[in-house]
């Protein structure tokens, strides 16, 4: 017998969760597998920016071959990984709100690689110019090859999942969670947001720090703006006198 999203029980959404995720990293596992004989091109491809880099410890070089396989096999799995979080997120939602999985899904996945690729050809040039700049005959950085990895595979990876929140915003407005003019009234509190996640996955430098604040704001903007468009008109309206009346 089918169950409908409604008759899920607490644990059967647990169980529905544990499934895809195994699913997921098993798909990472294998993918990881066939990316491993490549590490060694991409390392170079990634060091491209500092020319040349130093290992501290006997096992960083390895250590760093391995986390960068992992990495490697997270984002050649993306197709899977994004097919079986919207397949779980499909499994609590009514019959008419699961066709919009058709069209968040496939976008979702472009925006993440279009985030990734913004963070590593804009985001890292700008951060390592800004931070090396700092150097000086006496102060002369030696790079490690761990801390530069870590540096890179984070902005990438959040820049990566910031781009994912034009579509957040969207696909919440088309289910009737948020409205637009929920989101515009919410600006400060979630400009605050921006700062504090801003502040976590950048060095402790404001200046870097508003380097990447600046264009999640551009993307809630973004994200706001095409809720707007999104949205059919009597949600819109409606929205807007909720927010009329609680101001």
């Amino acid at each position: 017998m089918t169950i409908s999203p409604n008759e899920f029980s607490f644990l059967e959404h647990l169980e529905e969760l544990r499934s895809r995720l195994i699913k997921a990293v098993v798909a990472i596992i294998l993918t990881a597998c066939f990316f491993y004989p490549a590490v060694d091109q991409v390392l170079t491809f990634l060091i491209h920016p500092v020319e040349k880099v130093v290992f501290t410890s006997p096992a960083d070089a390895l250590a760093v071959r391995l986390t960068l396989t992992f990495w490697g096999g997270v984002v050649l799995s993306l197709p899977v990984i994004v097919y079986q979080f919207w397949r779980f997120i499909a499994a609590g939602l009514k019959g008419h709100e699961k066709q919009h999985i058709r069209f968040f899904a496939p976008f979702s996945l472009v925006l993440f690689v279009a985030g990734g690729v913004f963070g590593y050809t804009v985001m890292i040039p700008i951060g390592m110019k800004f931070l090396l700049s700092f150097a000086t005959d006496s102060i002369v950085p030696m790079i490690t090859i761990k801390n530069y990895i870590s540096f890179v595979t984070t902005f990438i990876l959040a820049f990566g999942v910031a781009f994912e929140l034009p579509i957040i915003l969207i696909f919440l407005a088309r289910l009737g969670i948020v409205t637009p003019a929920f989101l515009a009234q919410k600006r400060r509190h979630a400009i605050v947001i921006i700062l504090i996640v801003s502040a976590v996955i950048t060095p402790p430098d404001l200046v870097m720090q508003m380097v990447v604040t600046l264009p999640l704001v551009i993307l809630y903007e973004l994200g706001t703006l095409v809720a707007r468009i999104a949205l059919p008109a009597p949600q819109i309206a409606s929205g807007t006198r909720e927010s009329g009346q609680q101001a």
